[in-house]
């Protein structure tokens, strides 16, 4: 089954101002949601996972039953839990 990816302007915003190859691999890790890769869920929030793409993380939720995967934020990882 293939999941929609939806994202989130900040999320648009953050991944336009990075250079083409960080830009690209962000992409690739993401539209590879929601079953692989270093995939852990949000503590204190079950509903929330985190996706980690080097010192990049990628905050999402994901919609079962409508197959849908929304990225809520992108960012670096010192700073994306803040």
């Amino acid at each position: 089954m293939q999941y929609k990816i939806e994202f989130d302007k900040r999320a648009i915003k953050f991944i336009s101002k990075q250079p083409k190859p960080q830009r690209e691999r962000i992409f690739k890790a993401i539209y590879q949601l929601p079953n692989i890769g270093d995939i852990k869920t949000i503590r204190g929030n079950e509903n929330y996972f985190r996706l980690r793409v080097g010192d990049y993380r990628i905050i999402y939720t994901v919609e079962y039953n409508l197959l849908i995967v929304r990225i809520i934020e992108v960012g670096n990882r010192g700073d994306i839990y803040k």
